[in-house]
C-alpha cells in the first residue's frame, strides 16, 4: 500500500489552511537541506516492530539517579522478557534489512560525540545515510542506532556491581564515575529522559501518520496529512539533533570531570524538550483530526456490514457473532460462565444463540429467574452438544464515557452470577454494534433477548416474553413456536400458573416481571 506520506509533493497539493507554529526562518533554510537529502526509492518498511524494540530498551535504560543505583545493587534482566508482544515475530526480518545501516549511524553517533561537537554537519550525515528511506524509516533507523549506544552504557551501569564483566567494562568506559555522582547528577538524568521520551513521541506520531490507510484519506484527513508533511522534515531534523546532544551528555558525564559540565549544556537539553514537545504537540492535533475522520469511515462501515451480514445467506453462525461480539479481533472474547476461562467465539459455532442485551441496571432477581430457565434447559439434555441453547450476555453502556471502578464492579459482581457466556468487557462492543441494536432490534433500557438461528439468522428480536411464560417449552424461541402456543393455550390465570416454579411465580406476582402481566391472587 502507498504511504500517504510518500512523495510530499503529492500531499502538498492539498489545502494549507491547517499550519503549525514551531516553524522559524532558519528552520525554513534547513528544511531545503533536509530534502535536498531526501531521494527515497520507494521501497516499503515497515519500522512499527523496530520502533517496539527502541521503546523497551530506552525504557529500561531509563538514567534516572536512584534507578541506576538500585538496579546495580541487583541485576534483573528478565523483565523485557515477562511481556511477549507481536511485533517479535517479524522483527528478523526488518533487522536482516537494516542491521548494517543501524551499526554505521550508531559509530557515526559514537565518534562524533566523542571528537566534535558539530551537530548540524554529523544530523545531515545520518540524514544523507537513510537518504533513500521514507520520513518515518528515517528517523526510526537513527533512533535505532542511538538506542544500541545509549542502551549499552546504561546496561553497564546497571550490571556494574553484579557482573565482573560489566565491571571491568564500565571502568574502561568510565562508568563508575557516573554512579559516584548519581545523586549530583539527578536533576540532569530527568531531562534527558524527558527528551528521550519527546524523542519516541516524534517517532511514533509519524509511524501512525504512515500507517493511515489510502482508503480512508478524505479531502480533511488529507489536509491535515499536508500540514503535518510540511514540519515532517524538520521534526525528524531536530530529533537526531536531539540524540546527539544526549550522547554527548553522556559521554561527558563519564569520567571525573562529569561536575563541571556547563550550565549553558544543561539548558541546551531543556530547550530541545521544549522544542520537540512543542512539535509533538501540534502533530499530534493533526492526527486526532485524520483519527476522527476514520473513525466515522470505519463506523459507517461497520454498521453497513452488520446489516449486510444479517441480511445475506450463510452456512453457519460465526460471521455474524464476530462482527457482533469480536469486532475488535480479541481471539477470547468471551467468558464461560460455567469456569469463568476466556473463550473464543467458534464455541457458539452452529449453535443456537440467545443474545441477553442490557446495561448493567439490570436486576439480579431477573438474571435469576433467567438462570433457573437456562439451568433447566442444560438437565434437560444429556451432553454438551446436546444442549438446545447458549446463551451470551452483550451489556451495553455508553461508550462515549470511559468505565468507572464502580460500574467496573458491577459488571464483575453480574458476570460473577451468571453461569452463561458472557462478554469479556462492555469496551468489546464497539459503536456500530451498540447502534445496530438499538436501531435494529429496538434496544432502550429493558433487557432484551435476541435468538439466532445456527446460521446467524434472526428468528425472534426479543424472546424475554416467550421465556418468562412458557420456559423451555417455547424453544427454539421462533415467532412461529411462539404463535402455534398461543393457539394450544388460553390466557387464563391457571394457564399461566401451571407448570411455573414457585419461586418463580413468587417473583412474578411482586416485581410483574418481563411481561407486564399482574396476578392478582395465587
Amino acid at each position: 500500500m502507498e504511504s500517504i506520506l510518500e512523495p510530499a509533493t503529492k500531499m502538498q497539493q492539498s489545502d494549507r489552511g491547517i499550519r503549525l507554529s514551531f516553524s522559524t526562518s532558519n528552520d525554513g533554510l534547513m528544511l531545503k537541506q533536509i530534502q535536498a537529502v531526501h531521494v527515497p526509492d520507494g521501497r516499503a518498511i515497515d519500522v512499527r516492530p523496530l520502533l517496539h524494540i527502541v521503546e523497551d530498551i530506552l525504557s529500561f535504560a531509563a538514567p534516572s539517579g536512584d534507578a541506576i543505583v538500585e538496579t546495580g545493587k541487583k541485576a534483573t534482566g528478565t523483565e523485557a522478557f515477562q511481556h511477549q508482544t507481536n511485533y517479535q515475530t517479524n522483527i528478523t526480518d526488518v533487522l536482516e534489512t537494516l542491521s548494517f545501516l543501524i551499526d554505521r549511524i550508531s559509530i557515526e553517533m559514537a565518534r562524533k560525540c566523542s571528537e566534535t561537537r558539530e551537530e548540524h554537519a554529523t544530523t545531515m550525515s545520518i540524514l544523507s545515510m537513510v537518504s533513500n528511506y521514507p520520513w518515518d524509516a528515517k528517523l526510526v533507523i537513527a533512533l535505532s542506532a542511538f538506542a544500541v549506544n545509549y542502551g549499552e552504557f546504561w546496561l553497564l551501569a546497571q550490571c556494574y556491581t553484579s557482573n565482573q564483566l560489566a565491571k571491568n567494562l564500565a571502568i574502561l568506559k568510565q562508568v563508575p564515575g557516573i554512579l559516584q555522582h548519581s545523586t549530583m547528577l539527578k536533576s540532569r538524568f530527568d531531562t534527558i529522559k524527558d527528551l528521550i521520551t519527546a524523542m519516541l513521541d516524534i517517532a511514533k506520531c509519524l509511524v501512525e501518520f504512515k500507517e493511515i490507510p489510502s482508503n480512508y484519506v478524505t479531502e480533511d484527513v488529507a489536509a491535515a496529512v499536508s500540514a503535518a508533511m510540511d514540519h515532517v522534515p524538520v521534526a525528524i531534523y531536530w530529533t537526531i539533533r536531539s540524540m546527539l546532544a544526549t550522547a554527548s551528555q553522556i559521554t561527558g558525564l563519564s569520567g571525573s570531570e562529569n561536575e563541571f559540565l556547563s550550565s549553558l549544556e544543561s539548558w541546551e537539553l531543556s530547550s530541545l524538550v521544549h522544542k520537540l514537545s512543542t512539535m509533538h504537540s501540534h502533530l499530534v492535533g493533526l492526527l486526532a483530526i485524520c483519527h476522527k475522520q476514520i473513525d466515522e469511515r470505519k463506523f459507517i462501515e461497520a454498521y453497513q456490514n452488520l446489516q449486510y451480514l444479517f441480511n445475506a445467506a450463510q452456512i453457519d453462525n460465526i460471521k455474524v457473532l464476530k462482527a457482533l461480539i469480536n469486532p475488535k479481533d480479541d481471539p477470547l472474547p468471551l467468558v464461560d460462565g460455567a469456569n469463568k476461562k476466556r473463550v473464543s467465539v467458534d464455541v457458539l459455532r452452529k449453535r443456537n444463540v440467545l443474545l441477553l442485551i442490557s446495561d448493567l441496571d439490570i436486576l439480579q432477581d431477573e438474571v435469576v429467574i433467567l438462570q433457573q430457565i437456562y439451568e433447566e434447559s442444560r438437565r434437560q439434555s444429556n451432553s454438551l452438544d446436546q444442549n438446545p441453547y447458549e446463551l451470551v450476555w452483550l451489556p451495553v453502556l455508553d461508550l462515549s464515557v470511559s468505565l468507572s471502578k464502580i460500574k467496573q464492579r458491577i459488571f464483575e459482581n453480574l458476570t460473577a452470577t451468571m453461569t452463561w457466556f458472557t462478554l469479556g468487557h462492555p469496551s468489546l462492543l464497539n459503536r456500530a454494534v451498540f447502534k445496530f441494536i438499538k436501531e435494529e432490534w429496538g434496544f432502550e433500557q429493558k433487557p432484551i433477548v435476541v435468538v439466532l438461528d445456527p446460521q446467524g439468522r434472526v428468528t425472534c428480536s426479543n424472546a424475554i416474553h416467550m421465556m418468562s411464560i412458557w420456559g423451555n417449552l417455547a424453544f427454539p424461541f421462533t415467532i412461529a413456536k411462539e404463535d402455534a402456543l398461543w393457539k394450544a393455550e388460553t390466557l387464563t390465570l391457571d394457564f399461566l400458573v401451571d407448570g411455573i416454579d414457585p419461586v418463580i411465580l413468587k417473583w412474578v406476582c411482586l416485581l410483574s416481571f418481563f411481561c407486564g402481566f399482574r396476578l392478582i391472587s395465587l
